[in-house]
Order: structure tokens, then C-alpha cells, then sequence
């Protein structure tokens, strides 16, 4: 490959341009932006430090995807609207393509610019709210997932255009079918259109850094400075405080003083003491646990409630984080627990079924258990956006146990998000044993998901009983000159039959105990 070398105006030092199709190249003695021009080069100021993040990528990594090489060559940091960055990488691929590999919450999103979409009747920026379904060419029905404007911070390497930092980003991500997505950058007069897919790191084929068995294959020269926890201490209190994933954290609440701390890049500014009561979790905060095979951190914990009928119902949450698949949750409502993952949320859909509102995912209807106004009440540890005691978000909850489907939508000044995940429900044993703690408090009552009772043996058995029955009572009849008494007959029947309609019974009381607190309950009387 060509390279051509020049020096940086800002301060002399040489500058490479790899690619024939780079706009601009950050120097890396100074940190300024030189722009290429046909036979000089310019200088457009310097660019802020990158945030330390806790990526496995780096500048120089080569891979592979879908049989075509590629080497890491550039990236951008952006300043998400509701706290926190975000890095993009820019790939060269070896038949001189670009490619954007955005690496957000530990996941991994590959696409590529589309240039026909002027063909395209796309909507306009102002008109574009998560939910909002429409079609895009050939890439079918999309589900927009985000709109916001988001703030170009730092760069590295060689970029294919103008960066500029602090240039606002106006964007609006979606989702199709599978793990399909793509992204409209509206920053410029005319929109750009990017399409992808999620991708992992195993994908990929990284030669030079990558996962094997959850550990990173290659050390890179970057992984020195990564870090598993970073101590620091309260600002307002000086209490230990220790960080497990400094380079995500935005909000950290102090479990000595309640301070409310602002986080960047583990360095904690206070905002306000909480007056609040404290709620000590049943999972300590840094417990380390496995679920389904990966291995997670407890970084946060905080309780939320949804106000009805002038009644609050509690529950708590647990913000768990790993290392290679990002961040989950550990829901806690009434002593019963579920895992909770996000999912794309296009392959959500409102549905009806006999009269009741529903929502379909992966080929399975969940009915509507509630909705309405989510309320932070107390939160303690570490949080991956700027968490706040009184945020509100829209929720509601989809029920088909042991399985529940969640929707959240928050709105802020620069930024709407609508967010979809599913909980799948968790015993306190199996809590218990991935996470390595005792005595969790066992469930009274009814769980929303929880498992109901199996009846499809007893009702094998029960018809099986009844056949064999009917069966002798002919045989009987047949053969007996004196016959058989039928009172006799029936009395047997309905003593085989105490043990089953009592089963059914429970069963149908179990459902209605589910459905207990839900507004949407089918068993509802109108008094």
C-alpha cells in the first residue's frame, strides 16, 4: 500500500496518509486534526484526549469478516446526549472500502454508507420518534430505537471525513429483521445512510486482540492500562469508593454518605447528598456470579416503583456487567427474580388476541400485565447513564411465564430512547448458587412470570382412568349376569376424580393470584 508522508503544520512532526480516500488524520505528537489536501496539508486544530474506554480494540487490528480483510485504522468518540461516549471505528477493507464499526454497552454494531439512498423517501430528522416503523428500500420494515444529538469528542488515526471536534451529531439509529441495523446521520444538509448488522468479536476473526473462552486472545500494547476495578475516594466524604467499570460509569451514589457523584473517567465530582433510606441489597455490590454461562460483576442496585390507584409498588434492580457481553439486570419483585436482556425492538409488535391487548416477540404472544410511569426511588453503586432519584421513564410489561417483555421509553432534551428486553424468571435457588449467597428470602405469593403448575400428566391420567373405568364397567356388564352396581360405578368415578379437578382448581386459582395486581387482568369482575 502507497503511504504518503507529510509534516504536520502545527508541529512538524510526520503524518501519515495510508489510505488514498482519507479526509483528515489526527497527528499523533500534537493531537491535530491535519486535513489532506491535493498537495499540502492543513491544519484544523487540536482534538481533545480520548476517553479511556475498556475496549479490546485498537488501532493496527486486522480481521476478517465475511471472507474480506480489514485493519483497524481510525476512530471517533462521541458524546452520548444522556451522559457517557461512545467509540466508532473506521475499518479499510482490502478492496479500499470503509467500513464504521460502533462499539456501545458491549455490543458491536458493523455497517457500511449506503449511496443510493437519495432514492430512498426517508423522513426527516423532526419527524422521526422511537416505535415508529417504516419502510426502507430493500432492506424491508425498520423500527426506529433511538433520536438524538449526540457531541464529536475525541479521534485517533486516519478518518473518512471532516471531523471537527464539538460538531453536533444528529442521528437516529433502527433495527430490522434479525440482528440487522442501521443508523441516519443527519449532521450534514444532506442525510447519510448507514447499514449493518450487530456483530461479536468471534465474527470478526481479530488476529491481534479478540475473545477465546471470555479471555482476550492477544494483550494488545493498550491492555496495560485497562483496569477490572479502579479505587477512588467519595469527594464529600472520603470514604473508599471502588469503581468496576470506571470507563462506563456516569453516576456513582456513595453507600457511606448517599452522595449522588458525577463520574469521568473515574474521577468523581459531587452533586448532591440523597436523603434517603437505605435499602441494603441482598446481592452485595462487586459479588461476581455466573449465569447461562457468562460471568458478571453487581455494579449497581437501585429501587424503583410505579404508582396506581394511589398505591406504590416497589421493586429493586441489580446492574450486572460483563466484560464481553456488556450490561444486564437482575429483577427483584415480591421475593421473586428474573434475568433481564435487551433484544432488538423491531421484532416487537403490538397484537390482539380474543379482546385483550398483547405484543408478539419471536413467534409468542405476551398479554399486557401493566403500564404506566417507572420512579427511581434509591439507588446505590455505579451506572452506566446520569441515574437520578426521581427519573421517570415510560414502561410497560408484557407477561407469557416464565417469560416477560419489557418496554422503557426515556425522554430528554437532546435524546428520545425506547429500549425492549426480556426477562426470563429465576428461582432464589438458582440466584443463590450463581452468585455464591445464602438465605434469600423465598416468595409467599403468586410471581408475575413465575412458572404455573404443569396439568398436562394429570390430565393424561385422569382421562386414562376414566377410559379403563368405562372400559370394566362394559366388561362387567357383559359378562355378569347380575351386572354391576352404578352407584357403585359413580362413586369410583368421582373418587378418581377428587385428586385432577382439584389440581385444575389450584391451577385456575394460581393464575388468578397472577393476575391480581395487574389492571389488565382477564379475571376482573365489574364490581
Amino acid at each position: 500500500m502507497k503511504v504518503r508522508i507529510a509534516n504536520c503544520p502545527s508541529c512538524g512532526g510526520p503524518v501519515e496518509f495510508q489510505v488514498s480516500t482519507s479526509l483528515v488524520t489526527i497527528c499523533d505528537f500534537c493531537q491535530c486534526v491535519v486535513a489532506r489536501a491535493d498537495k499540502s496539508v492543513a491544519d484544523h486544530g487540536k482534538v481533545s484526549d480520548l476517553v479511556l474506554t475498556d475496549s479490546p480494540l485498537s488501532r493496527g487490528v486486522t480481521g476478517k469478516c465475511r471472507g474480506r480483510k480489514f485493519e483497524l485504522i481510525g476512530r471517533v468518540q462521541y458524546q452520548h446526549p444522556a451522559g457517557g461516549v461512545w467509540d466508532e471505528w473506521y475499518l479499510l477493507f482490502s478492496n479500499g472500502r470503509w467500513g464504521w464499526l460502533a462499539e456501545a454497552q458491549g455490543k458491536y454494531y458493523l455497517t457500511s454508507e449506503k449511496k443510493a439512498f437519495h432514492k430512498l423517501d426517508l423522513p426527516e430528522f423532526d419527524d422521526l420518534e422511537p416505535g415508529r416503523r417504516f419502510e426502507l428500500g430493500k432492506q424491508g420494515d425498520v423500527t426506529v430505537t433511538e433520536v438524538g444529538v449526540a457531541v464529536t469528542k475525541g479521534a485517533e488515526g486516519e478518518i473518512p471525513w471532516a471531523f471537527q471536534e464539538g460538531a453536533p451529531h444528529r442521528f437516529a439509529d433502527f433495527r430490522g429483521k434479525g440482528r440487522t441495523f442501521g443508523t441516519l446521520d443527519y449532521s450534514l444538509t444532506q442525510p447519510r445512510f448507514f447499514w449493518g448488522r450487530e456483530v461479536t468479536l468471534d465474527e470478526l476473526e481479530l488476529s491481534e486482540t479478540g475473545w477465546s473462552g471470555g479471555v482476550p486472545a492477544v494483550v494488545s500494547q493498550h491492555d496495560e492500562s485497562r483496569v477490572q476495578a479502579l479505587s477512588v475516594n467519595c469527594p464529600h466524604c472520603a470514604g473508599a469508593l471502588t469503581l468496576y467499570a470506571p470507563d462506563e460509569t456516569q453516576r456513582v451514589c456513595c453507600p457511606a454518605c448517599t452522595s449522588m457523584l458525577d463520574c469521568r473517567n473515574g474521577k468523581l465530582e459531587y452533586l448532591q447528598t440523597l436523603n434517603l433510606r437505605q435499602k441494603k441489597p441482598q446481592i452485595p455490590l462487586g459479588t461476581i456470579g455466573t449465569l447461562d454461562g457468562v460471568e458478571y460483576t453487581v455494579i449497581g442496585f437501585m429501587e424503583r416503583f410505579a404508582r396506581y390507584q394511589g398505591l406504590d409498588y416497589p421493586w429493586t434492580e441489580y446492574l450486572l456487567q460483563s466484560q464481553r457481553s456488556g450490561f444486564r439486570w437482575l429483577v427483584c419483585n415480591k421475593r421473586h427474580w428474573s434475568f433481564v436482556e435487551p433484544v432488538s425492538a423491531h421484532e416487537f409488535t403490538i397484537a390482539k388476541h380474543r379482546g385483550r391487548t398483547g405484543a408478539r416477540f419471536e413467534r409468542q404472544l405476551f398479554y399486557l400485565y401493566d403500564s404506566g410511569l417507572a420512579t427511581v426511588r434509591f439507588v446505590l453503586g455505579e451506572f452506566h447513564w446520569k441515574v437520578a432519584v426521581g427519573e421517570k421513564v415510560h414502561t410497560a410489561d408484557y407477561i407469557a411465564p416464565p417469560r416477560m417483555l419489557s418496554t422503557e421509553r426515556s425522554d430528554t432534551d437532546k435524546s428520545t430512547e425506547w429500549n425492549v428486553s426480556v426477562g426470563v424468571y429465576k428461582s432464589p435457588e438458582e440466584i443463590e448458587q450463581a452468585f455464591g449467597v445464602t438465605d434469600l428470602a423465598r416468595p409467599w405469593d403468586v410471581g408475575v412470570i413465575q412458572p404455573g403448575p404443569q396439568t398436562g400428566d394429570v390430565k393424561k391420567l385422569w382421562v386414562m382412568f376414566l377410559v379403563v373405568l368405562g372400559l370394566l364397567d362394559l366388561l362387567f356388564l357383559a359378562t355378569l349376569k347380575q351386572g354391576v352396581d352404578q352407584w357403585f360405578f359413580a362413586v369410583s368415578l368421582g373418587l378418581v376424580s377428587v385428586i385432577p379437578i382439584g389440581f385444575l382448581a389450584f391451577k385456575g386459582q394460581f393464575e388468578v393470584n397472577r393476575w391480581k395486581d395487574s389492571c389488565y387482568s382477564p379475571y376482573q369482575t365489574d364490581d
